[in-house]
């Protein structure tokens, strides 16, 4: 237990931002080379676009909200993947953006893209694909502990099988998905930062999750249960952190220009009326 704990307290980060301490048993390094490959895993399988009224909006978004995010060591790069059905987005580590086309009509304009690509950008500045892995690894470690336990007290195998399904239905509705939920909100807290300093006003993002909670499924899970807060917690959320955004906010003076329209792709009325599910991570 003690070199567990001695690995633990040696890896623990700092989040930017928000301060808030974090478990990391991943070098940064190696977390940009699983992003790298992992990224060139999704350029295979998915259709990329190549048109360049779409791929020069988002690259032209995402160049502002990495500069805000001020990471140098990153090797920037920004994808728009055909997919008008699908309203996502997401950064892997060492700035691999993506943005599926379904999410234009959602975000609407640039001011709405740079909130989307700010939340994801967030994710890749906390690192918080890293962290869940490091979770995950002490998690691991813990189930053992429990069946060892479990095994040393006696317990039966049905008794013992009973013990486990406990421990993982508690580390998963009481840490997992807690942790899941709180890494949202985090990278929302944060992209309302970066979209602010990249010259997008903050107040956009409420209009995006609006425009989100109208677009999605009907029938989500509870949020206890859920990977993700509910729009209506996201929506509060936001509003407390816009203070501390704006004093980031510089206004460029450049109009803020709509999305160019995307055929196939549905409006956030369209998704909700479908059931088509409309959430970024």
């Amino acid at each position: 237990m003690l070199p567990l704990l001695l690995v633990v307290a040696a890896g623990c980060t700092t989040v930017p931002y928000t301060n808030r301490s974090q478990l990391m048993l991943m070098s940064e390094s190696d977390d940009m080379q699983l992003g790298a490959a992992a990224y060139q895993q999704v350029l295979k399988k998915e259709p990329v676009v190549h048109d360049p009224q779409i791929t020069a909006v988002v690259t032209r978004v995402g160049r502002r909200i990495a500069a805000a995010a001020d990471k140098p060591e990153y090797q920037w790069e920004f994808t728009v993947i055909d997919d008008p059905k699908q309203a996502n987005a997401f950064c892997l580590p060492g700035g691999k953006v993506a943005v599926y086309t379904g999410i234009f009509p959602i975000a609407r304009d640039e001011a709405g893209l740079a909130a989307v690509i700010g939340h994801e950008v967030a994710h890749a500045l906390a690192r918080h694909g890293a962290e869940r892995m490091s979770t995950g690894t002490l998690l691991q470690v813990g189930a053992v502990g429990v069946a060892v336990a479990a095994g040393a007290s006696g317990a039966g195998g049905a008794t013992q099988q009973a013990i486990m399904q406990a421990y993982g239905l508690g580390s998963t509705v009481g840490i997992a998905l807690p942790f899941s939920r709180s890494q949202e909100s985090e990278a929302d807290h944060i992209g309302l930062i970066l979209m602010a300093k990249a010259g997008y006003d903050p107040d956009a993002a409420i209009g995006l999750w609006q425009r989100m909670a109208a677009a999605e499924r009907s029938g989500a899970p509870p949020e206890w249960l859920s990977t993700h807060p509910s729009p209506e917690t996201r929506e509060k959320d936001l509003r407390l952190w816009l203070a501390e955004a704006k004093q980031y906010y510089k206004p460029t003076g450049e109009a803020i220009a709509m999305l160019p329209p995307i055929p196939g792709a549905r409006s956030a009325r369209d998704n909700a009326v479908s059931g088509n599910e409309a959430k970024f991570r």
